[in-house]
Order: structure tokens, then sequence, then C-alpha cells
């Protein structure tokens, strides 16, 4: 009857062993390298890096401006964000105007949706599959 090592299996919690925190076997020059690459620049010093709790972080950000409240913003124009009348234009925001490459990419995903919907509808077809095709076609 064949037994497993007399040292048994890592136990769980406090009795687990961590094999990721020692350097590969310097035979190989990893530690040789990884020693040279310490020496080269000093390890940086990391500050308190818990998490911070969701009502701290909403204690910091500033409160939303409401309505009718005075503008935060008095020299921007109104018309900020739109492409009419003064200010920039809608090449300020996020998303902005679609660039040609995109109407491009969008009249051929168009033209290829009949053969997309053909290769979601087969039974072979993955789950991701139909999932990226189902998104192309949401976004036409």
């Amino acid at each position: 009857m064949a037994r497993g090592p007399l040292a048994g299996a890592a136990g769980p919690g406090k009795f687990s062993k961590r094999t990721d925190m020692t350097l590969p076997s310097a035979s190989y020059g990893e530690g040789v390298e990884t020693a040279a690459i310490q020496a080269g620049a000093p390890l940086a010093k990391t500050a308190d890096v818990r998490g911070a709790r969701a009502s701290e972080v909403r204690a910091a950000t500033e409160k939303p401006t409401r309505l009718y409240d005075e503008t935060q913003r008095p020299d921007e124009p109104i018309t900020t964000g739109i492409d009419m009348g003064p200010g920039a234009g809608s090449e300020v925001l996020a998303g902005g105007p679609a660039p040609e490459e995109d109407i491009n990419f969008r009249a051929s995903i168009r033209e290829y949706m009949p053969v997309l919907a053909y290769v979601a509808s087969l039974p072979s077809t993955s789950p991701e599959t139909r999932k990226v095709i189902r998104q192309l076609r949401d976004n036409l």
C-alpha cells in the first residue's frame, strides 16, 4: 500500500504554507538577475494601502451641483459641449463625434449582419460568439 508524504498536505488557514514567497533556484541565474535588479534602484516604500470605506469615499467627494445652484463655471458658455453657439463643441465630450473609420466599420458590420445572425443561430456557436454578435448588432 502506497503512502503519502509524512508531513502531509498543507492545512487550511494558519497551517497553510506559502510557496510563492521564495526566489526560484539561483542555479539558473534567476536569483542573480533579481538581486541585480533590486540593487539597481531602491524598492518603493508603500503607504498604508488598506481600502477606503464607501462612506469615506462619499465624504471625500464634492457634492453635486443642484439644478438651481449658482454656476460653478461662470466663464464657460452654456453651449459648451454641443456643436452650436459659443464654446467648445462635442469634441470635448468623452464620446465625441464618431470618427470616419468608425462610420465605415459600422457600415461594414451592417452589410455582414445577415451572415453574423446565421452564425449566431447555429447550434455549434459558442455563447461568447453569440454575445459578441449581439453586442455588434446592438451598437449599430
